[in-house]
């Protein structure tokens, strides 16, 4: 078998225009201690070098003025020095300026330990000055032949690249011309999968400039640049860039199939989670009409911090981030009650993992338990146990068809066990207790939903009963979360990895959407804020077509829609049909006029009505008995009676019979906008 240096002199013999590629294959192809050995002596005939001009420039003429002998053994010192504080051990290519600190702080050592000896005049044959003047100029040989092998290497590699992998290539377009950005294009550099073609920059007075032989373009040039050097993606190298303006960029290439990728963020950096050269997906949140605030620290930590808080549901999307956010408002319990071992599991281990890394949170006793919340004498003792001053019940089945298929299972979790967790609560007399609720529980169209509902009945009649003197329940209503189990977008994201067609329900489906890390503090906030059987409503922002947000995501994947008018597209959206249950649009409020604004700009407070507590207990008593015989008419009649809107939801079939959403619906911003415009005239 012919040695790799064989084989390249084999390959270029033929090609005299590339010998210098022929070079570097050749050096590189040689061991690592051959490698070392060749830049060793290279520097030390260098040293001699600068030695020599040295003391030449002191005494202005080119003569011997040094024996050989001792101007080797000068020379040597340095190369020794620059060995022992490991300069060598470095790779070319990877060099940087902090071992160019340590170069630095070698040779001012030799200067002081020079200049002593020469005081002491037992060097009669070196003028003084000649050790500066000789340090200097080898510091500066030292610096600009490792830059010069580093440049050399990167762009023969890119070259090298270009020539045999072209095809694996993406052509990249960086937008943000900061400290970030040039930091970015060096992480990139030497790349297998990203050639960074140019910068892209809102500030004007960048235009026309360059970093690192890239020039920076206007950002009104954004589009035209995509099309003009066929660009795959657009890295946003801005970390600090706040919603609205990555919005706008995102708006600006919504037409166009193209990757868009951004940095961490500066708290994710700071806190070593993430690198520069770290890119990630645009967070769909970004291509969304909605709007955040920040949270209140009081409210969230009213309930929290220093008290002993138990979540239910603890390993579920919701309640795992409840978890999370609750660690970092510092109680001093926090027990996580849930059904599933492995969920259980795996946020127990997020939160010990947490516990060991962050100053803190190692005071904070954590607790993992298994257990059903129909189970109302344990959760009464775990209540007493830990002396829980606060719960959040995020437990429920929320998978709108399986419920629609399992009524009874999921009436039995999410009624009758959020009512005897509600009542454990007040019979362990814990200060708060919140309920998450659903959107799906205004007129609902399936199973879950009205379980939903019936749990909020539940908590509402137990607020008011003459028995309980001491606990607050509050329930907090909301809709879709992005990223939960129940959430289309990870659906989607599979869908177009594996680039199959993406599904949808319906084309005039709609849904609201917010993140799991909102969602979770507005919960807690909301439930600071409560006095007592109130039912919250999160401003979920402007409702969404699903089908906008799968051609959205495709875009935002880098392909094209599949359609009548682009049949040359790559991955389509099909249609399947509403499923059982499901509703073409979602409410946040039964009422239109029984909304009102609460402290908070994105938490409103629905005027709901009630029922006795004895009927609801009536249902909930009998559940257990209907469930044995499946009676599940008698089941849907009693949502009927006690839920407002109910109706069983059945398939529907797009072809035949189109819903269209109501053209006018309630905007819970816009209330909270006219009702402050009315309080204060």
């Amino acid at each position: 078998m012919p040695k790799k240096s064989e084989h390249l002199s084999s390959q270029y013999s033929a090609e005299p225009s590339n010998w210098a590629q022929w070079i570097a294959e050749s050096l590189l192809a040689l061991p690592r201690s051959a490698k070392r050995t060749i830049l060793l002596g290279a520097d030390f005939v260098m040293s001699a070098a600068c030695l020599y001009l040295a003391i030449a420039a002191r005494y202005g003429y080119m003569g011997n003025h040094i024996s050989p002998l001792r101007l080797v053994l000068y020379a040597l010192i340095p190369v020794v020095g620059l060995y022992i504080i490991g300069f060598y051990k470095g790779v070319a290519r990877s060099f940087f300026d902090a071992m160019m600190g340590r170069v630095l702080q070698l040779f001012f050592v030799l200067i002081i330990v020079a200049q002593a000896i020469l005081y002491l005049k037992l060097l009669p044959d070196v003028p003084r000055a000649v050790p500066i003047l000789y340090l200097f100029l080898l510091f500066i040989w030292l610096w600009n032949s490792r830059l010069t092998i580093r440049e050399l290497l990167a762009r023969w590699q890119g070259q090298r690249q270009q020539r045999g992998d072209a095809d694996e290539y993406d052509s990249v377009l960086i937008y943000g011309a900061g400290a970030a950005g040039k930091e970015l294009l060096e992480g990139l550099k030497n790349s297998h999968k990203y050639n960074v073609v140019a910068f892209v920059d809102d500030d004007p007075q960048l235009t026309g400039a360059y970093i690192m032989g890239k020039r920076i373009y206007s950002a009104q040039q954004l589009v035209e640049l995509v099309a003009k050097l066929d660009i795959a993606q657009v890295f946003l190298a801005m970390p600090s860039i706040n919603r609205t303006h990555k919005r706008e960029i995102i708006d600006k290439l919504s037409g166009i199939s193209i990757k868009i990728k951004e940095l961490p963020s500066l708290e994710e950096i700071a806190d070593e989670k993430v690198t520069v050269s770290s890119m990630r997906k645009v967070d769909i949140l970004d291509v969304l009409d909605r709007q955040t605030v920040e949270p209140v620290a009081s409210l969230l930590q009213m309930n929290i911090k220093d008290k002993c808080v138990l979540v239910t549901g603890a390993g579920g999307s919701i309640g795992s981030e409840l978890c999370r956010q609750i660690m970092k408002n510092k109680p001093k319990v926090l027990v996580l009650y849930e059904l599933s071992e492995f969920a259980l599991y795996s946020i127990h281990q997020d939160l010990l993992a947490k516990q060991t890394s962050k100053a803190g949170y190692a005071d904070i006793e954590v607790v993992a338990i298994i257990g059903n919340v129909t189970n109302q004498d344990k959760l009464l003792q775990i209540f007493r146990r830990y002396n829980i001053q606060t719960v959040y019940h995020a437990a429920a089945y929320k998978h709108v068809p399986i419920v629609e298929h399992n009524p009874f299972e999921g009436a039995i979790n999410n009624s009758k066990g959020t009512y005897h967790c509600a009542r454990a609560a007040i019979e362990a007399n814990v200060e708060t207790f919140v309920l998450i609720s659903t959107d799906k529980a205004v007129r609902p169209t399936n199973v879950m939903g009205a379980t939903k509902r019936l749990a909020e009945l539940a908590c509402q009649g137990l607020s008011h009963d003459s028995n309980n003197h001491h606990t607050c329940i509050s329930m907090v209503r909301f809709g879709n979360v992005l990223g939960s189990s129940g959430s289309v977008v990870p659906v989607f994201t599979k869908q177009i990895e594996k680039g199959q067609p993406i599904t949808v329900t319906h084309p005039d489906v709609t849904r609201y959407f917010m993140t799991i890390p909102e969602a979770a503090n507005l919960v807690i906030q909301a439930g600071a804020m409560a006095k007592g059987g109130e039912v919250f409503v999160l401003d979920m922002g402007a409702p969404v077509k699903i089908v906008d947000l799968a051609h959205r995501m495709i875009q935002l994947s880098g392909f094209e829609v599949k359609d009548e008018k682009n049949p040359d597209g790559e991955i389509e959206v099909v249609f399947t049909g509403l499923r059982p249950g499901e509703k073409l649009y979602e409410e946040l409020i039964i009422g239109e006029d029984n909304v009102e604004n609460t402290s908070h700009p994105l938490i409103m407070q629905a005027m709901e009505s009630s029922f006795p507590l004895l009927d609801i207990e009536e249902i909930l008593s009998e559940l257990q008995h209907r469930a044995q015989l499946y009676d599940v008419e008698w089941l849907k009649k009693q949502f009927k009676h006690f839920v407002v809107g109910y109706q069983d939801g059945t398939p529907v079939d797009i072809t035949t019979n189109p819903v269209i959403p109501p053209t006018e619906s309630i905007h819970l911003s816009s209330l909270y906008v006219e009702s402050n415009k009315i309080s204060s005239q």
